[in-house]
């Protein structure tokens, strides 16, 4: 790279991009290959962190030896599983780009695509998130994921799309912000949201997954979709109240309406009323137990800030940020 080349990269805004690792062997070579491709062709100064969220393959190995042979590449080793958006957390809290953009490693978002996040920061924007076009996944996770989607969208009142998708990008005040915050269950797209000034959302690629397995099983799956509704509003909780309201409306209602046709017909039309008194029965009890539940998960995410444990340990650092 000639001296003017190097002063023009030098000028634009440093970029790092943080990539939550865990069990992704088999896609790390080609990840690492064209994402630090990716970022050479933006031409500014960048970094890649890698963060090991207690992989028990050889993807330790593999972000090792990376670290060691690339000096753009840092990885950040967990001593144990945390989950995948502490683990962006800890890449976020050695990330030293004036913008930051998350990636998954399974190369369903393709590094390629990085370079629209990127404009899109450089141009104003304090949060950019990716819109999947054409997406890979199969009709079990599109379809809750719509709902979800729509959700977040009535509850949040920012307009985005696709909450699902990690590759997104923020400033370097909006992670700072993100980082301040003590809650042991983030979730990052819409935390991100909740101090934007001015976000976008920009159409991206998607691929269907390079080697392996998804890491997310329907269980994790509805586990993450728990923790995201409980941590970005409190709309379930009045909701409840509402639906509360519309039991007794009901019941109330429902009461008139067999006092009066008793009156009109006599006892045989209600079967002496044990069919109704189930009916109503199993309907408010339904209605207690899923209150009881949403109560529940609100209490638990209390249990857990209170406890104010860290989100993460960090067992070691390998490589050098070239942007420090």
């Amino acid at each position: 790279m000639s001296e003017s080349q190097t002063n023009a990269a030098a000028a634009k805004p440093s970029l790092s991009v943080v990539i939550p690792v865990y069990n992704e062997e088999a896609n790390l070579p080609a990840l690492l290959e064209r994402t630090l491709a990716a970022c050479r062709a933006i031409g500014c100064p960048f970094e890649i962190v890698l963060a090991n969220d207690g992989s028990r393959d050889k993807s330790g190995e593999i972000l090792a030896k990376a670290a060691a042979e690339h000096p753009e590449v840092v990885a950040v080793f967990l001593n144990r599983n945390y989950g995948q958006h502490n683990a962006t957390f800890a890449g976020y809290a050695h990330a030293s780009g004036d913008f930051i953009v998350n990636i998954d490693a399974d190369l369903q978002n393709p590094p390629e695509e990085i370079h629209k996040i990127y404009e899109k920061l450089a141009a104003g924007h304090d949060v950019v998130a990716g819109r999947r076009m054409h997406r890979q996944d199969s009709p079990l996770r599109k379809i809750p994921s719509w709902v979800v989607n729509r959700m977040i969208r009535k509850s949040t009142g920012v307009d985005m799309h696709d909450y699902g998708c990690m590759l997104r990008g923020y400033t370097r005040a909006v992670v700072q912000a993100m980082l301040s915050c003590e809650e042991r269950t983030p979730f990052i797209p819409v935390l991100a949201n909740s101090f934007a000034s001015n976000p976008c959302e920009v159409d991206v690629a998607h691929a269907e997954r390079f080697a392996g397995e998804s890491r997310y099983s329907f269980l994790k799956l509805v586990n993450l979709q728990f923790d995201m509704l409980t941590g970005m509003t409190t709309a379930p909780l009045r909701a409840l109240s509402f639906a509360g309201l519309g039991v007794f409306l009901i019941g109330l209602a429902l009461s008139a309406y067999i006092v009066v046709m008793r009156i009109r017909l006599g006892d045989a039309w209600t079967n002496d009323g044990v069919f109704t008194l189930f009916a109503v029965l199993f309907f408010l009890v339904g209605a207690q137990f899923l209150g009881m539940g949403l109560l529940g998960e609100y209490i638990g995410r209390i249990f857990k800030n209170v406890g104010a444990r860290p989100r993460y340990l960090i067992q070691q650092i390998k490589g050098k940020s070239p942007l420090k």
